[in-house]
């Protein structure tokens, strides 16, 4: 079935946030947990939802630590963040084919509208689906059944995109195709042990797989 919608992640997928996430993560770890974590150890934090995260490393002090993290986060936000590779240029010719777009993501909507503005994309999407929108976040399916069932897309009419086994577990778990991005930061053979449908080396080769059904 011909592809009328593609749903994407943000962070690590049309931003790199990598680096400010990594230096969020150690700047909490320097002062709770002095010397234990390495940036190596933070690229497991990039995907889970924050309460996820601290739920599991300071259980009872989540709302503390969100606080501490959003705001160090919001703080150094512009400065960090960078953009990937044609990303917009090639919303945009997806936009002018007529596919609908929509973002799936752990983070909030408020987080999500200040990452669009400085990828200044926010015009390309029809729908944004955060933490705020839903009861479970990826890899539960509700995310991106939400996002189909808002945008009025059947399952097999849509691609869920990402950089990490929450966005490839969570569109197989809503029963659409995925794909991975190879410039995620775990790597692509991470991805590929989640069996994806297509695997993206550049942003570009999403308007291959639109033009070519």
């Amino acid at each position: 079935m011909k592809t009328k919608a593609l749903l994407f992640d943000f962070d690590g997928t049309l931003l790199n946030t990598n680096d400010l996430i990594i230096q969020t993560f150690m700047y909490i770890f320097d002062e709770k947990f002095p010397g234990q974590y390495s940036t190596e150890d933070c690229l497991r934090f990039i995907g889970p939802s924050l309460k996820q995260t601290f739920d599991e490393l300071t259980p009872g002090e989540t709302d503390v630590m969100i606080g501490k993290y959003k705001e160090w986060n919001a703080i150094n936000h512009d400065r960090l963040v960078t953009s990937y590779d044609a990303v917009v240029e090639t919303l945009e010719e997806l936009h002018k084919l007529g596919i609908k777009m929509a973002i799936v993501s752990t983070k909030s909507r408020e987080s999500l509208a200040r990452g669009l503005k400085v990828l200044c994309a926010e015009q390309f999407f029809d729908v944004i689906v955060g933490l705020d929108d839903v009861e479970h976040v990826k890899p539960h399916p509700e995310p991106v059944l939400l996002a189909l069932q808002k945008l009025g897309i059947e399952k097999e009419e849509a691609i869920m995109i990402g950089d990490n086994s929450h966005d490839i577990e969570g569109g197989q778990n809503a029963g659409v195709r995925t794909a991975g991005v190879a410039w995620s930061a775990k790597g692509v053979d991470y991805l590929m042990s989640y069996e994806p449908t297509y695997m993206l080396h550049h942003m570009r080769d999403l308007l291959e797989i639109v033009k070519g059904e």
